[in-house]
């Protein structure tokens, strides 16, 4: 079967000229990319999307105009060999992949493709003669509208020069070039070498009449630690003493000997890392202290924390932030945070790598929980029918009320689909912006909360989290209106997913399945005999 304009092997050789050997991978790329092309319209100008980075490129760019150079193929590692092609302005277009369901009958294929053979037992010869038979025939075509974000391309941004490195580099990449920032694949790079700095260091009995170049700490075991001398503060006669009682025998002074531009103090380091930290609710602590600025919440609310940006500045040599874990309850005034460089002086490269992987955005800011309006929907038929008391909707009040939230009604329903969004409706209609429904979430036939929910309206339902107790957690949405599902466990257990999610629902912090799947490490409650949570490790 032919390839396009080529014959099976004219293909083979020229997969063989470009990729350096006929990878099957690439062969049978070969006809996913032609049957992609033949089930476009003609004349259209389209673009690649391909979900592997084995292979299938190369098919790509052999048959298409598409390429990694000219940005008309983006290759997004998904880890399935498939490829679309659609077009550029509409995104519309068709996907290619390898139909498992379709490998049986070719047993060479099937045992190369999911690698059930090991390659040295492989006969290559007859998989190639089963991928020239086989062609498209193993192959499966959808029809695809690609996400907007993939369409067009990015215009190239200023040019400048990496004030570390000194090459040429998008100034888009962030205050220096990215390979600065620590993404070189070199294991020595030029740009990583700096002197270290040597200030002037001299006996205590000496640095009478001289400034101290930075803080000097004191400590009493089981009392206090401060700085008992400040930078710049001037050391007297009467110093000396304390300074040996602290164990000091020589101190770094001030002089004019350090070199100009090349070194940052720890303070200014600091002063600078912790502008670029702070965001909204966030208060920094003024003067460094001992080198270090420290960061308190100057409103209560939720601490909202960039990790990304958090771990590359502590990749960074020679300096660090620490801070509180993210979404974690705050109150105000309370110390969220700290930063400072490690050694006295900073190399100015290693200061402006920090400042770099910060980028422009505030890595830590305080999220205000509002005051909901919280509507208690109580579902269950023997709840519903007196059988049994209902003690779900107390525990949702109180846990809402300590929020500062409040509960404009309570609706009780039984297990019945259209109860439940009748119940919604009502709760709506008395102005709840937050609907929180109580059980009828697990596997039982009679659990129909999540129908009776989606029947009322309910999108963008997340059910189900890492959280034990909680695992059968329900979010959603009913147009603005925020909804949770909180499992029949809270009635037994004191801390459930229902305190740690309700906070960020409040705080308007979005809530996706990578936010839940985060959670999954710590997200088992040890039920100690007295709770302390928040202060322990229960989702954190």
């Amino acid at each position: 079967m032919h390839i396009g304009s080529y014959t099976f092997q004219e293909f083979k050789n020229k997969a063989a000229e470009f990729h350096g050997y006929p990878a099957p991978g690439l062969l049978i790329g070969g006809y996913m990319v032609e049957m992609a092309k033949a089930a476009l319209p003609p004349n259209i100008l389209f673009e690649a999307v391909v979900e592997s980075k084995k292979c299938l490129p190369d098919a790509v760019q052999l048959l298409t105009l598409c390429s990694i150079g000219n940005g008309w193929m983006k290759i997004i590692n998904l880890g399935r060999y498939a490829v679309s092609l659609f077009d550029k302005y509409t995104g519309e277009g068709v996907r290619v992949s390898v139909d498992l369901d379709k490998l049986g009958n070719w047993p060479e294929i099937e045992g190369w493709f999911l690698k059930l053979v090991p390659k040295k037992d492989q006969d290559t010869e007859k998989l190639f003669r089963e991928i020239e038979t086989a062609g498209d025939t193993i192959l499966r075509l959808e029809r695809v509208t690609v996400q907007k974000r993939l369409l067009g391309h990015s215009h190239m941004t200023r040019i400048d020069r990496c004030p570390v490195c000194h090459e040429a580099y998008p100034v888009s990449d962030g205050a220096i070039c990215r390979g600065c920032q620590g993404e070189a694949p070199y294991e020595h790079s030029r740009a990583m070498a700096a002197e270290e700095c040597m200030p002037t260091r001299v006996p205590v009995a000496e640095a009478v009449g001289r400034k101290a170049l930075h803080d000097m700490t004191r400590i009493e075991p089981g009392e206090s630690k401060g700085p008992e001398f400040l930078a710049g503060q001037t050391i007297t006669a009467g110093d000396v003493c304390r300074l040996q009682q602290m164990g000091r025998n020589s101190i770094y002074v001030q002089d004019e000997s350090l070199p100009q531009g090349e070194f940052v103090h720890e303070n200014d380091a600091a002063v600078s890392f912790a502008a670029r930290m702070a965001g909204d609710g966030i208060r920094c602590s003024g003067e460094p202290r001992e080198g270090k600025i420290d960061f308190h919440a100057a409103q209560s609310g939720l601490l909202q924390v960039d990790l990304e940006a958090l771990e590359r500045f502590n990749l960074t040599p020679n300096v660090m932030c620490a801070t509180r874990q993210h979404c974690a309850l705050v109150e105000e005034g309370r110390l969220v945070g700290g930063t400072r460089a490690i050694p006295l002086f900073l190399t100015r490269d290693n200061f402006s790598r920090a400042l770099a992987a910060l980028g422009d955005a505030p890595i830590m800011s305080i999220a205000p929980l509002r005051q909901a309006k919280v509507g208690v929907l109580v579902t269950g038929t023997e709840v519903f029918q007196g059988l049994i008391e209902d003690r779900f909707a107390p525990i949702i009040r109180a846990k809402a009320e300590a929020l500062g939230s409040t509960v404009v009604g309570e609706e009780f329903t039984p297990d019945d689909r259209q109860a439940i969004a009748d119940g919604v409706k009502k709760l709506l209609d008395l102005g709840a912006d937050l609907i929180v429904t109580t059980a009828g979430l697990s596997v039982d036939p009679d659990d129909v909360t999540r129908k009776g929910l989606e029947d009322a309206g309910m999108t963008d339902a997340l059910h189900g989290a890492p959280i034990l107790p909680g695992a059968m957690t329900l979010i959603g949405r009913i147009g603005s209106v925020q909804v949770m599902g909180v499992p029949a466990c809270a009635l037994f257990f004191k801390t459930t997913s229902l305190d740690v999610l309700l906070p960020r629902l409040l705080a308007g912090v979005p809530i996706t399945r990578r936010d839940l799947a985060r959670i999954g490490e710590g997200g088992v409650c040890l039920q100690c005999n007295t709770c302390t949570y928040p202060k322990c490790t229960f989702a954190k």
